[in-house]
């Protein structure tokens, strides 16, 4: 059995901004899904799902403190353009990963990290 990823979640201190933000720089949708302050994040037909949420506790301290994910985009340039567009905050400038493709990293505006990689034709 692969160990593909099965589903993510977007832990937001303000779920409405968050969900502002994945949909304009991603074109991602959001259903309400059970308890309140909670999504489930479509974010194409046949991709990944995921679940928007209210954080359960505030963030302290430095560093990561969830499963950092990368999205696959078509163009990493207009991508870190939307990103900052849309209240983000890149991290780390595009950066070419020789033989798969251009990273960038990002905050969102909940604080979470994020990458987003514009792959090589035939790496993904």
């Amino acid at each position: 059995m692969p160990n593909d990823i099965a589903h993510f979640a977007i832990h937001a201190d303000d779920c409405q901004r968050a969900k502002r933000f994945y949909e304009a720089v991603f074109g991602w949708t959001f259903e309400p899904w059970g308890p309140p302050d909670f999504w489930r994040v479509h974010t194409s037909p046949g991709g990944i799902h995921g679940a928007l949420q209210k954080r359960r506790a505030p963030v302290t301290g430095a560093g990561v403190t969830a499963f950092e994910c990368t999205i696959a985009v078509e163009d990493v340039a207009a991508t870190a353009a939307a990103i900052e567009a849309h209240g983000g905050q890149l991290t780390m400038e595009p950066f070419e990963i020789e033989q798969v493709g251009t990273l960038v990293m990002f905050r969102d505006t909940e604080g979470n990290t994020v990458g987003a990689m514009q792959y090589l034709v035939g790496v993904r």
